[in-house]
């Protein structure tokens, strides 16, 4: 494994991160918690260092089951590793199924009972990056960036970033408090963040990549027969996996092959390999629940691409017919 730094924060970090939502939430039913426990270890001894999980990753039953995963499976390892934790949104269920809307709330009061209840079930001191989930239109981005200056004092945070923000939003909260790193969605589907980096690379702030795979159909396990739980598994709604867009991506997919053959690789090391070379601050969080899919992501650290290489893929890539990509659950203010 490799390491990076994320911005000028100081944060050192695996570059390739673990995305732990998919084990209890979204991605239907919840893993066994044994297992889930012994790929977390596993992990660790594979050189990740950098474990994301959220407060609201997890059950109808139990909405917090993400959290409680990893406080018990990581707590041996708490010295050697960075968790992330997120706090800032509910979903509204009252809709049948998900994907459910998200209720926004990042009142100052919330942060601080959030926080409390992520410490517990990470059986931690202190959260190494705390980011506001999404961004909250009734809230300033000061009186966010106040209140994680105050805990970054009271020891209860050591960084803090902010998930889906915008440029705006980042220059007002980061002149309140330092942001160390920004978690938007990324991927070779869904590039509109790019645009930040300029303004991410003059902060120095890094940038987290999440669903780096476009929510796994870039990782060549899935075809236009591939069916998903409608109940408990976000795909099933998602417009990359409607069956007509799976031919609708096949350049997109046929380019990635063939990438793939030209270094040895597979689809989905490629798909990170690519944004590991784009800027030294991007580190993705691709999600598992299998062993060799975890020493599979690991593996992108070892294949290279040179800026000229890069740069035939991203033309490539602007000038090539695409499905929508899953961009989001709707938002709601509380």
């Amino acid at each position: 494994m490799e390491y990076r730094v994320l911005g000028l924060s100081g944060l050192r970090v695996s570059a390739i991160g673990l995305g732990c939502m998919g084990m209890s939430h979204a991605y239907g039913t919840p893993a066994d918690k044994k297992e889930m426990t012994e790929l977390l270890a596993l992990a660790v001894d594979m050189g990740y260092t950098f474990f994301d999980t959220a407060e609201v990753y997890g059950t109808s039953t139990n909405p917090h089951d993400n959290e409680e995963l990893l406080g018990n499976a990581l707590k041996a390892f708490r010295d050697k590793i960075v968790i992330a934790s997120k706090f800032g949104l509910t979903f509204d269920k009252s809709n049948e199924y998900g994907p459910y809307p998200l209720i926004l709330d990042s009142k100052p009061k919330n942060i601080r009972i959030a926080v409390e209840g992520s410490l517990t079930r990470l059986k931690t001191d202190h959260l190494d990056l705390y980011y506001q989930h999404r961004i909250d239109p009734d809230v300033e981005p000061e009186h966010v960036a106040a209140t994680m200056a105050d805990l970054i004092r009271e020891g209860k945070i050591l960084h803090w970033g902010v998930s889906e923000a915008d440029e705006d939003y980042i220059r007002r909260a980061h002149k309140v408090c330092p942001i160390t790193a920004i978690q938007n969605r990324y991927s070779m589907m869904a590039r509109w963040h790019e645009s930040l980096f300029p303004t991410l690379e003059e902060l120095g702030i890094g940038f987290v990549a999440f669903s780096p795979l476009a929510n796994g159909l870039l990782s060549a396990c899935y075809d236009s027969q591939s069916i998903f739980n409608s109940q408990n598994d976000y795909r099933a709604t998602m417009p990359q996996f409607k069956k007509e867009s799976f031919e609708t991506n096949k350049p997109l997919l046929n380019l990635i092959n063939l990438l793939a053959d030209q270094h040895h690789a597979t689809p989905a090391q490629i798909s990170l390999a690519w944004m590991l070379q784009k800027r030294p601050w991007i580190v993705p969080i691709p999600g598992t629940r299998h062993l060799c899919r975890l020493k599979e992501n690991a593996g992108a650290v070892d294949i290279k691409m040179n800026p000229n290489e890069i740069n035939q893929i991203d033309r490539a890539l602007d000038n090539m017919d695409m499905s929508e990509v899953f961009g989001g659950a709707k938002k709601k203010s509380l």
